[in-house]
């Protein structure tokens, strides 16, 4: 899709590529400025997702829309995609490391900063639930392996086999060449992170992943890493991400987008910086794919990949569609 084309679909307006944050703490500020940020009306409620998970963004839609909270939708949001054994990349039936077991990554963050994570979890269909246990029933912010598994029982959840029969014939496949190769866009089949905006106008995040397929026993990427694969700033914004997690990490991605639309950066803006600040350390590699998704408190959007093919799902008062993202090597 074209830039331009992006822009004029986009949320943007004038007014708001100018951040009420940025206006209000500058020195110089004119009437006509302080009326503009008068003159912007937040959009809320409001969600929006990684890729074009139509399902996981109605859910959540159905919770703001009734007047639920965003860390509620951003929870019941994700936890569509972890049931659906068709998503091969998320929760049940996500494809397993190379030693053949499915292990599943998340994390959940709230308006306050307060945040939960586990990584490399096994048997259990819900991570960002066991997630949001860690958040609000422990002291700590990321439970891993075995002992989130254990945590995950404690709390009632219950163990399934997180194998289906096409994940299971897949790997055995796979076993044959024991080969490992990154994926570029998985339409519709990855990382999906989201980010939600209630009434009230407090944000919340939420990520969850099954991670690369065939992967090394023990890995784990950016999507449960606080700062990394989501990230939430109530006075600001908040971001997420999707795409190979190595990069990401090294970046602090999402963290840095929050940061960036704190300096006055749009969403847009933002997103376009955090995938450049990654390309600068990979000149040249075109074998990857990183796609960004950031949402301010007015509810502005935007969202900046790698490679074309990205989207992210929107869902507000104003409507519900999936965006195109415009790309590094567009």
């Amino acid at each position: 899709m074209e830039r331009r084309k992006f822009l004029k679909n986009s949320s943007l307006t004038a007014a708001g590529l100018v951040s009420a944050t940025t206006l209000a703490s500058c020195k110089t500020e004119t009437k006509s400025e302080a009326a503009a940020i008068a003159a912007i009306e937040p959009i809320k409620p409001i969600v929006v997702c990684t890729w074009n998970f139509l399902n996981a963004t109605n859910k959540a839609w159905e919770v703001l829309s009734a007047g639920g909270n965003a860390l509620d939708a951003v929870e019941q949001g994700v936890m569509v995609e972890e049931a659906d054994v068709t998503n091969e990349t998320v929760g049940k039936g996500g494809r397993p490391d190379r030693d053949g077991n499915v292990t599943l990554d998340a994390c959940i963050m709230d308006k306050d900063g307060n945040c939960g994570s586990v990584v490399y979890l096994q048997n259990i269909a819900h991570p960002v639930s066991v997630a949001r246990k860690v958040m609000e029933e422990t002291p700590h912010i990321i439970l891993a392996g075995k002992g989130a598994e254990k945590f995950a029982y404690e709390q009632g959840f219950k163990k399934e086999d997180l194998f289906t029969e096409s994940t299971r014939k897949q790997y055995e496949e796979w076993l044959k060449t024991s080969k490992y190769e990154t994926t570029i866009n998985i339409e519709n089949h990855d990382t999906i992170g989201m980010l939600a905006i209630d009434a009230n106008g407090d944000i919340a995040g939420a990520c969850t992943t099954s991670g690369m397929a065939y992967k090394v026993g023990g890995r784990v990427g950016d999507s449960p890493i606080i700062g990394a694969g989501l990230f939430i700033d109530n006075e600001v914004g908040g971001a997420t991400a999707t795409g190979v997690g190595e990069e990401v990490i090294r970046t602090v991605g999402s963290f840095l987008i929050v940061e960036l639309m704190r300096q006055g950066k749009s969403p847009q803006e933002a997103c376009e910086e955090g995938v450049k600040r990654i390309m600068k350390k990979n000149k040249g590699r075109k074998d990857f794919q990183i796609g960004f998704l950031a949402i301010n408190k007015n509810g502005e959007t935007g969202g900046y990949c790698v490679h074309p093919g990205f989207t992210y799902r929107e869902y507000s008062e104003k409507g519900h569609e999936n965006r195109e993202v415009i790309s590094f090597y567009e």
